[in-house]
């Protein structure tokens, strides 16, 4: 009996291990393909919509292509995403395709990819004061930022209305270059009308760094708001407030959660703008709390980077339509870019569900 036991445990122990290591590699992101190249895709948190659904978009097209991905999200912890690039690179990545949390703090570590050869695809975030980033993949942020300053524009008719109209200014995180293109943008179209009076920020703050959200938080943006309302009583029986431009969703909806617990309703609430189109703020937008949002479609974006990456490993050249505009303070980055497109009431359904994005059961349930 004893022999036969022995005889058993020889042929199930290497069945156990293999499992083990099966679930262990998809613990740590893998998708356990080996047939392919070994791409490495790090993402900044899994605490925000649209990381979760680029990631998992990325994953779902190298995959495709029979390339080995691994998949990291980095709880918007720098020191995470630097130890977990690291291991991309010791696992043997052929690509690494990168969010990067802060663009300055990746410096190291990306000395260590370029010694090894691996060509460096910033994602969405450019990778700044480095010469370790080969291609830069993002939407036209500046464009962003106008569409954003326009909407505010032609709603208010800011051309032709004497006003003061009064609005207040929300942004990203500091660490992130892109708020150094979503805020210009849309400072473009508005600055004129603060210049001239018709637009006046009660709070007085329209500095970058003054209206600037750690780490794109709600939470830190309801917080600001909150005190924003406090400190001029923007409320709907106290100081008009006409226009809070926000860069994106989770800073709109933070002004948006401190702007209804102040009292203002759907019926008076002010000009709201975003971008990502997140879940919670279509639901705001349907319910009158946010009047418009940027769709970045990020299943773009992921099949450009999936293109560029699979040229890279076969060694063709890839697709650049831009090498004027993104200095990352070393060198300009050669970039593809993808357009954005304004959402609002009379499009949405268009854009998201009828497009596929979302179900109507994700947004009306």
């Amino acid at each position: 009996m004893k022999h036969f036991a022995k005889k058993i445990l020889k042929i199930v122990a290497p069945i156990m291990m293999l499992v083990f290591m099966a679930g262990f590699m998809t613990a740590c992101g893998d998708d356990g393909n080996d047939g392919g190249a070994r791409i490495g895709v790090s993402m900044p948190t899994m605490d925000l919509q649209r990381w979760n659904q680029d990631g998992e978009n990325l994953r779902e097209l190298l995959t495709e292509r029979g390339f080995t991905v691994d998949l990291q999200f980095a709880a918007n912890d720098v020191p995470t995403q630097v130890a977990q690039i690291e291991n991309m690179i010791g696992a043997g990545a052929e690509v690494l395709v990168i969010a990067a949390i802060d663009g300055d703090s990746l410096t190291e570590v990306l000395a260590q990819a370029q010694d090894a050869g691996i060509p460096v695809i910033a994602y969405d975030r450019l990778i700044m004061n480095t010469p370790a980033v080969t291609y830069y993949a993002t939407f036209d942020n500046f464009l962003v930022g106008v569409m954003q300053g326009e909407f505010i524009r032609d709603a208010l008719d800011l051309n032709n209305q004497p006003g003061p109209f009064y609005i207040e200014f929300f942004t990203g995180d500091p660490g992130d270059n892109n708020i150094n293109f979503f805020y210009p943008g849309a400072m473009s179209i508005l600055r004129p009308f603060l210049d001239n009076g018709t637009l006046v920020s009660p709070s007085g703050q329209t500095d970058i760094m003054q209206v600037a959200t750690l780490g794109w938080s709600t939470e830190n943006a309801q917080t600001r708001m909150e005190n924003l309302i406090a400190m001029n009583n923007l409320t709907p029986g106290g100081h008009p407030l006409h226009a809070v431009m926000c860069s994106n969703d989770s800073t709109a909806q933070g002004a948006t959660n401190a702007l209804r617990n102040a009292g203002w309703t759907a019926d008076n609430f002010p000009i709201v703008t975003g971008q990502d189109c997140d879940i919670v703020s279509v639901r705001n937008m349907l319910a009158g709390y946010q009047a418009m949002s940027v769709f970045k479609d990020t299943r773009v974006l992921a099949a450009n980077v999936a293109d560029m990456v699979a040229t890279i490993v076969e060694g063709g050249e890839v697709r650049i339509n831009n090498r004027t505009d993104y200095h990352n303070g070393v060198f300009v980055v050669p970039t593809y870019l993808s357009d954005p497109i304004v959402a609002t009431l009379d499009n949405y359904r268009e854009l998201l569900i009828d497009g596929g994005y979302y179900t109507e059961a994700e947004i009306y349930n």
